[in-house]
């Protein structure tokens, strides 16, 4: 991955070859506003007065992604660097793409941008920040604004309603009153994003502003029409013993903003991320009131794994991370019973792979209510035990261990190696001629292959 200085000498490079054959080239947008925030930028874009195909003629190896908008990719020194031509938009007839373009220069340029802090220009040989939208003004202010009429803007593309709320996450910027106004009224028009887009800019809304990404999806009404499950939350009430905090949305909220993300890879943090976001998501509907008024919400886990499933299939996760979030939703009740498990179950739930996503998420869950930790403690007490020893040992009997003397594949040798399994996990059984002998006394292999443990 090429990092931010690098990526801003290779456009560099670009942009000085596109200004020795007298074309006016600019840093454009994000990489713009980034320095002036004092944060490292990423990708570095070039604009140019160039058309794409003057630009495709200078650089013989550029991809052309989105020529009809004057949009070309230049490979250089490792990075690839988005060089577009200034540019004025007609009319967006899909509540994404312009009808047709025309080539401009960068004030035209500029207003056809989303928000003012994106719509920011540099020279890249004298570090000249070009204004024409008042980005300057709204950086120093802490403001997402839309650029001239917001609600035009939003009309014209439907997914800048999400990116409103993703980038006021990112920057930790207010979204400005009008703004807003515009986001709240045209909420409806997000359901015409592809379900890929709105995945993307809700992992990275969650990713940037956790809880405060949750609340702000939620206020803006983009909530009820991008995650209809999740909106459904909002109001449920849960018991005051066990949730004080309040309600199921606002008990997610605060499980996102305690997520101990620290040393998790990239996929395994978004898995907590939406694991944390779903653990409750079957509640709504599996909601009970007793007699005496107490509410429950009785198998809300297995249910919430389920609806989970649906929601990430609808967004098109991937599939490891979709089985991850759903083992999280589906599991994340099994603490409470932990003490009570016989030694082998524990132990397999401790040594699975993704038990620290458990463990966290389970740590967030508890902060986030009654703040009662200590079946996370009791947790990390059983695995110390097991210091001097893997949590899940391998099987001291394998499949061909047991068709060596005699069994027969199938059913059958599936349940004793599971049987044996136990023993051992359960500390009756400590070492390979030891389970065999258990096998051959309980199961011997002539017994009809109709029984079974």
């Amino acid at each position: 991955m090429v990092d931010g200085r690098s990526s801003r000498e290779a456009a560099l490079a670009v942009a000085r070859r596109l200004a020795a054959h007298g074309h006016r080239a600019l840093f454009a947008g994000g990489a713009v506003r980034d320095r002036l925030l004092g944060r490292e930028p990423g990708d570095h874009d070039v604009a140019t007065a160039a058309t794409p195909e003057e630009v495709e003629a200078l650089f013989p190896g550029a991809l052309t992604v989105g020529a009809r908008f004057g949009v070309v990719v230049v490979p250089a020194d490792g990075a690839n660097i988005e060089v577009a031509t200034f540019r004025a938009d007609g009319r967006y007839v899909d509540g994404r793409h312009p009808d047709q373009v025309t080539f401009s220069d960068p004030p035209t340029d500029a207003s056809r941008r989303d928000f003012t802090v994106n719509g920011l220009f540099e020279d890249p040989e004298t570090g000249e920040v070009l204004d024409y939208v008042g980005g300057r003004a709204d950086l120093s202010a802490r403001l997402l604004r839309a650029i001239g009429d917001p609600e035009a803007r939003f009309r014209e593309d439907h997914l800048r309603l999400l990116r409103a709320v993703r980038f006021a996450c990112a920057l930790g910027f207010a979204i400005e009153p009008q703004t807003f106004v515009a986001v709240r009224r045209l909420a409806p028009l997000a359901a015409d994003v592809s379900n890929e887009r709105i995945r993307d800019e809700i992992l990275k809304t969650l990713r940037a502003g956790r809880g405060r990404g949750l609340r702000l999806l939620a206020r803006s009404g983009l909530l009820a029409v991008v995650l209809p499950e999740i909106e459904a939350m909002r109001g449920v009430p849960q018991p005051p013993p066990y949730h004080p905090e309040g309600d199921v949305f606002f008990h997610t909220a605060l499980v996102l903003d305690r997520l101990d993300l620290s040393g998790a890879g990239p996929d395994e943090c978004d898995a907590l991320l939406l694991g944390a976001l779903l653990h409750d998501v079957g509640k709504p509907p599996t909601r009970t009131t007793d007699p005496d008024g107490r509410i429950r919400f009785n198998g809300h886990d297995a249910v919430g794994a389920e609806m989970s499933a649906a929601l990430l299939e609808r967004l098109r996760l991937p599939g490891r991370v979709t089985e991850q979030v759903g083992a999280l939703v589906g599991a994340h009740m099994t603490f409470p019973n932990l003490p009570k498990m016989r030694q082998n179950r524990l132990r397999r739930f401790l040594g699975a792979p993704d038990f620290p996503l458990h463990l966290a998420l389970h740590r967030a869950d508890c902060g986030a209510s009654h703040g009662d930790l200590s079946l996370a403690a009791y947790c990390e007490e059983r695995l110390a035990a097991f210091a001097g020893e893997p949590v899940l040992p391998p099987p001291l009997v394998k499949g061909r261990d047991l068709l060596a003397i005699g069994y027969r594949p199938g059913p059958r040798l599936g349940a004793i190696l599971e049987w044996v399994r136990e023993l051992q996990l359960d500390g009756v059984v400590h070492d390979a001629p030891e389970a065999v002998r258990r096998v051959l006394e309980a199961y011997p292999p002539d017994a009809s292959e109709s029984s079974g443990p």
